[in-house]
């Protein structure tokens, strides 16, 4: 699925957009309405919504012939032959591409590096600048761009006058055109780093007019740009058939492709120019992972997708992580995971994380991570049942066993169930106890959220955009405003408890002591009924403890 806002503009004057490769995928189109570009945004500054269906990485379609579609009587290509355009930065599976082509009579048209790998394949090759009798110049930046190659590519073989122009210049058409672009993304995220003007040198000009004018001509030039869509295109090729749903779905899978390179482009530049987090407009391209079950509910379709902006590769999280086994992810999984384990990750020390509903119900920091575990299953035992539970270090052997035997503190008998077990890494032994664990239970393997990243969030008609709420303890400075001054072991678990509280939805309590978390209260409308349920939790462990809450009390009382 695509999924694009913005609004379109009539020049691109002070229109940034930001994203990275990813298809099938969401992109999202930001414009700032304060914008000095507004004047140039059509229909009255109002965003335009463009949706095309989703499908697999692999085009899974069948060659069904429209009938509703009737063609026109072609007029007759100037050249009989077959010609098929192949122009590849990555040269996966080019063998076997080329050798069905000519198996089924194309003669294949290519450039430089292509070209080469192809002769040395042993593959017949006509070289693009015999057709165009234009040698490629400027380093390269010149190959394609030429009207032998575009007249070929975007002819209309129905309209008499497209095909005399081409008979009259000696110019023949292309049937397929198979391109991939510069290594762009991989270049500019290198742990080594990228000069500017070599990231410049890394923008592809050529290779995304070649794509576009082919998409936009599919009803005459099938268009690929995935090696994985190969053998379907080559099994097409032998049905000879005409399937217009077919040639759509690779045209819009090139105008993706195209669409996330361009962005990852932008973000790019933009940040070398202005680096701030909120420019003008920006996309963020989301690649889709998995369809789900279901949605928050039963009865609403779901999918979950990954972000590939440039700005979050190495980012980590609960996207990019790893199952190593149980069941397969839900909605509300992700929200559960994703909460627990960004609660965790802000600890040093070793860590254990329980949550319920997105809300952390039990939190402990601890030497020995098992104490850390069983101490914030016993915060609230009857919320941890069927929870998630997340850790900041390693799960051992021994970790792992307690995890799988551990009996709930409520009566000392139940085996302890949860949903979900999320860490950085599990030891092999660790890894093949807790599977023995349940059938179900799904363990994740996720790498921590760096700092620094845009959080945004939806509303009708419009996104939120803020920094993430990141900042540690020791950035922050603490104002004593009472008379009595607290000792470091009582700052100490006001710091945990602040670290803590952030993560509770509001109205939000925490009460903690020696670095673990003894009641919360979450989600009530006024913050004194939170406060009670916090003090409940806690029980008569309360005195000496540490409180943190998301806000003031409006009143004395």
């Amino acid at each position: 699925m695509l999924l694009r806002f913005g609004a379109p503009f009539t020049t691109v004057t002070s229109s940034t957009a930001v994203t990275v490769r990813s298809s099938p995928a969401i992109s999202f189109h930001f414009l700032s309405t304060d914008s000095p570009s507004n004047d140039s945004v059509r229909n009255n500054n109002k965003f335009c919504f463009h949706q095309v269906v989703s499908y697999s990485s692999r085009l899974n379609c069948k060659a069904t012939k429209e009938a509703a579609e009737s063609m026109t009587t072609s007029t007759a290509s100037p050249s009989e032959s077959k010609q098929a355009l192949i122009s590849l930065s990555d040269k996966k599976d080019l063998d076997l591409l080329a050798t069905g082509l000519q198996e089924l009579g194309y003669t294949i048209v290519s450039t430089g590096g292509t070209a080469s790998a192809l002769e040395k394949a042993g593959i017949s090759v006509t070289k693009v600048e015999e057709l165009t009798k234009f040698p490629e110049m400027l380093d390269g930046r010149v190959k394609t761009l030429h009207p032998s190659v575009h007249g070929g590519i975007l002819a209309k073989r129905d309209q008499s006058h497209h095909m005399e122009a081409l008979e009259k210049h000696s110019i023949s058409t292309f049937e397929l055109v198979v391109v991939n672009l510069y290594p762009f993304y991989e270049k500019v995220t290198s742990t080594d780093g990228v000069l500017f003007d070599d990231g410049i040198e890394n923008i592809d000009i050529g290779g995304p007019t070649m794509i576009r004018a082919a998409a936009k001509n599919h009803k005459d030039v099938l268009v690929v740009v995935d090696s994985q869509d190969y053998p379907l295109l080559l099994e097409f090729l032998k049905g000879n058939k005409d399937d217009q749903h077919f040639r759509r779905k690779l045209a819009w899978k090139a105008f993706q492709h195209v669409a996330a390179y361009d962005s990852a482009v932008s973000e790019w530049l933009w940040k070398q120019t202005e680096g701030d987090k909120f420019p003008p407009s920006f996309t963020v391209p989301l690649s889709l992972k998995s369809s789900l079950r279901y949605g928050e509910n039963p009865h609403q379709k779901a999918a979950f997708y990954t972000d590939s902006s440039l700005s979050e590769v190495n980012g980590g999280g609960i996207a990019t992580a790893i199952q190593h086994h149980g069941k397969e992810m839900s909605y509300n999984n992700y929200l559960d995971a994703d909460a627990a384990w960004n609660c965790v990750c802000e600890f040093e020390n070793p860590t254990c994380v329980v949550v319920k509903h997105t809300n952390p119900c039990g939190v402990a920091s601890r030497d020995d991570l098992i104490e850390a575990y069983r101490l914030a299953v016993k915060a609230d035992p009857v919320s941890a049942f069927g929870g998630i539970v997340a850790f900041n270090k390693e799960v051992d052997e021994a970790l792992a066993r307690d995890i799988r035997e551990f009996r709930s503190p409520t009566d000392g008998e139940t085996r302890m169930f949860y949903e979900i077990v999320v860490a950085p890494s599990y030891s092999e032994k660790g890894l093949e106890i807790l599977r023995g664990k349940s059938k179900t239970l799904r363990i994740l393997e996720a790498k921590k959220n760096s700092r620094g990243k845009l959080s945004l969030r939806q509303v009708g008609g419009g996104w939120l955009a803020q920094d993430a709420d990141d900042l540690t303890p020791e950035e922050i400075k603490f104002d004593v405003v009472s008379e009595k001054s607290p000792q470091e072991s009582e700052l100490n678990d006001a710091k945990f408890a602040w670290l803590c509280v952030k993560h509770v939805k509001s109205n939000a309590i925490v009460i903690a002591k020696n670095n673990c978390m003894l009641g919360m209260g979450s989600g009530q409308p006024n913050r004194v009924d939170s406060l009670r349920i916090a003090l409940r939790k806690a029980g008569d462990e309360v005195k000496g403890a540490a409180l943190a809450s998301d806000a003031f009390f409006p009143f004395g009382n």
